[in-house]
């Protein structure tokens, strides 16, 4: 296949999860049943996010021009992806990727994400019969010629030791966080409260720590945060929530809260669900010094970074873990 029916496919595709194609409907039903962590807007959130920031024609066009992309791979590469599963199509780009490169791609999916992928595959392969040489989902990733793996930092070791003869790329646990200054609006706030909570806080570019001022003033944005006190009303939520609560009274541990969240005074930038870690700071510098170096952190949230409430509209060119997965493809 040449990169204009390549690129035509995706497009197409982009049209197609905004539909409201009966069988669409259906697969998105069946996945929020199947892990009650994809709840129908999330999914549908997921899937308008991939659709206006990846696969739109001027966005795709900048792509191939960027990199360079030829019409046709001269040696296509036999590419192994293991794909996470903490919300819903978070292997989505690199499945995009794999695949506006020319080379064949093998997948194996988490169990928890499984659905959506599946169908629309299985969508490109209708509209294409050729694809069926191309697109492959397979329980042992053996014999590919690269490999890209998403997992966590214990998952990850295994994925080094299995895939070290090979080129790959390995991704661990990340998080994000916020720096504050306490000049934030209640609109900055409200958005803020977005990036911590939307799809239950799972994703690596979720807010799971601020860092704020000494004298910082949490009323306001406790308050701004109460537009997810519906959360209460998802029961593996509430447990999670139920349960971090518990800990903090049997450790008579001091935290602020509200109906869907816990702030709790914490080192930590990995939080637990439900819980937002919070530091005070005295010099601004130091803790973006500290920041800027470690290997944790996927987003910087901020006045000057990320702006508040964009964590989770990434483009197609903000590659997670900072590696850039087309360059690494086409250098195969």
């Amino acid at each position: 296949m040449n990169l204009q029916m390549r690129f035509n496919l995706l497009t197409r595709l982009g049209a197609f999860m905004l539909s409201d194609d009966k069988d669409w409907i259906q697969a998105k039903e069946k996945a929020s049943r199947q892990n009650s962590w994809f709840t129908p807007g999330f999914i549908d959130l997921a899937i308008a996010n991939i659709s206006n920031h990846f696969l739109q024609k001027e966005i795709l066009d900048g792509l191939v021009a960027e990199y360079s992309l030829p019409d046709s791979a001269a040696s296509p590469k036999s590419v192994g992806v293991i794909m996470a599963g903490n919300i819903p199509l978070v292997g989505f780009h690199d499945f995009l990727s794999v695949f506006i490169t020319g080379n064949k791609i093998r997948i194996k999916t988490s169990s928890k994400d499984e659905v959506l992928i599946k169908f629309l595959v299985q969508k490109l392969i209708e509209w294409e019969p050729e694809l069926t040489s191309w697109i492959s989902f397979e329980e042992m990733l053996k014999g590919c010629d690269a490999y890209i793996a998403t997992g966590s930092n214990n998952s990850s070791r295994y994925f080094e030791y299995y895939f070290s003869k090979y080129p790959h790329i390995i991704r661990r646990n990340r998080t994000s966080v916020a720096v504050l200054d306490g000049t934030e609006s209640f609109e900055e706030l409200q958005v803020l409260a977005d990036d911590v909570h939307l799809f239950f806080g799972l994703g690596c570019r979720n807010v799971t720590k601020i860092y704020v001022p000494a004298d910082y003033d949490f009323i306001p944005l406790i308050e701004a945060f109460n537009k997810y006190n519906y959360f209460k009303d998802h029961n593996r939520y509430k447990n999670n929530y139920d349960y971090n609560l518990a800990l903090h009274i049997l450790n008579r541990k001091y935290y602020m809260a509200n109906e869907s969240l816990l702030l709790s005074e914490n080192t930590s930038i990995f939080s637990p669900i439900s819980q937002l870690n919070y530091e005070f700071y005295t010099d601004k510098n130091e803790v973006l010094e500290k920041l800027n170096t470690s290997k944790d952190i996927q987003c910087i949230v901020g006045n000057g970074f990320v702006p508040f409430g964009k964590t989770q509209c990434p483009s197609i060119t903000d590659f997670a873990d900072g590696v850039d997965t087309l360059k690494f493809l086409t250098s195969l």
